[in-house]
């Protein structure tokens, strides 16, 4: 080889390092943007037109046969028109102005809300059947579906009720876990705040020598019904001097809920698919010296008020109506706005079984929860008493959520 082909070889090796070197850095200025780019979050609620729907939508979205009645059973009109009522005095409200100048979905506002909720009370009062109501929401109206849990729009459903409880307004020992009020200094507390098991115990019982002290509010002689009302958020209580105690939702610890359903189900003790209120109400009465090794397990903390016999009560403040009102995350969903949801809720057969039955149903997004989080979760308000939570607690099963708004 001679010298010269030899300084030319080395210098196309110089050349070559150069290169890469070069497509090195590219690529590392390219990487860098790439994750310096935060990634564009789905919106909760896609927009489709009728034309969009499956062909499985097409015939049963906005068919909402309750309204009018069904299979001998009477309609709920006018039940549905109060639960409007409710949602538009919420959407003339400051709270809702406020609400919705932080609302994230592209579209979707407080007036575009009232305006839809509006024209849909007209439509529901002029209507005579459940098809010319369907036609007319289908002819004037837009969906905006949930994206669900998977991005595909399924939603899981459950459903939550207002308890009958028995109650006293004093502690003995018959009536022993009480509910509490909201500590006057809970704002100075340290968050995280104390867990469920820091503020009562184990037993529950361990309330009245900590935070709790003196904040007790009723005292109920079931350490699981106590336990409910922390998980619906308000109860109907008969007290043993005869008279009736409404008691609705104060407030809560910054601790996260975690359903005790499922940590069972993560133990073994029965399968996802078997987990209803009941399953749970039947394994704690046959193995109570388990409550205080679950029960503690959801960590959050919730306070009561005395509400002097008022409805139950949504987070945006208006009574809730049984079937006819959801709980959602309303850092996703329109809070006040018309849904509809299309899922099985149960029904007592002739024989007093709860059978699951299809339903496609109009409904208004009052309410939220602790345990309602994302876009695939709904939570259905069932009514007061023992069938209302039955039915509440059988409701475990997938579906769509929809929230129609005018084109």
């Amino acid at each position: 080889m001679s010298k010269q082909s030899d300084r030319l070889s080395r210098k196309d090796g110089k050349f070559s390092k150069i290169f890469c070197y070069q497509l090195l850095a590219i690529a590392c200025c390219v990487l860098a943007i790439a994750f310096s780019i935060p990634a564009v979050a789905i919106p909760a609620l896609q927009p489709i037109s009728v034309s969009q729907l499956q062909a499985s939508e097409l015939d049963s979205i906005a068919f909402d046969a309750q309204i009018w009645g069904e299979n001998g059973k009477p309609g709920d009109k006018q039940l549905l028109l109060r639960s409007i009522d409710h949602s538009l005095g919420y959407l003339n409200s400051q709270a809702a102005a406020s609400a919705y100048s932080r609302y994230p979905v592209a579209g979707i506002t407080r007036d575009r809300v009232r305006r839809s909720l509006d024209r849909f009370r007209q439509l529901v009062v002029s209507s005579t059947t459940p098809s010319q109501l369907q036609e007319s929401v289908k002819r004037e109206f837009v969906f905006y579906k949930s994206i669900g849990k998977d991005n595909k729009g399924t939603v899981a459903f459950t459903g939550y009720f207002e308890p009958t409880y028995q109650a006293s307004r004093t502690p003995n020992s018959e009536y022993r876990y009480p509910l509490y009020r909201v500590p006057p200094n809970i704002g100075s507390w340290a968050k995280p705040h104390p867990t469920r098991l820091d503020l009562e115990g184990a037993d529950a019982l361990q309330g009245s020598k900590g935070l709790l002290r003196g904040l007790e509010l009723v005292w109920l002689r079931d350490r699981f019904q106590a336990f409910l009302v922390h998980v619906q958020g308000s109860a109907k209580l008969q007290l043993t001097d005869g008279s009736v105690m409404t008691v609705g939702f104060a407030g809560k610890t910054s601790q996260s809920y975690t359903g005790v359903g499922r940590e069972l189900v993560k133990d073994g003790k029965f399968t996802l698919e078997q987990l209803t209120l009941p399953k749970l109400t039947e394994y704690f009465t046959n193995f109570p010296a388990d409550m205080d090794k679950y029960l503690p397990k959801n960590q959050s903390f919730v306070f009561f008020r005395d509400t002097n016999g008022a409805p139950a009560t949504g987070s945006i403040g208006v009574p809730v109506t049984a079937e006819r009102s959801i709980a959602t995350d309303k850092v996703l969903m329109p809070p006040g706005a018309l849904a509809l949801i299309s899922t099985k809720l149960p029904y007592p057969n002739a024989a007093g079984k709860l059978e699951q039955s299809a339903v496609n149903r109009f409904v208004l997004d009052q309410d939220t929860g602790g345990a309602i989080k994302g876009a695939g979760r709904v939570d259905v308000f069932m009514g007061t008493g023992n069938l209302a939570g039955d039915r509440a607690g059988y409701i475990n099963s997938t579906g769509e959520l929809y929230y129609p708004l005018l084109k």
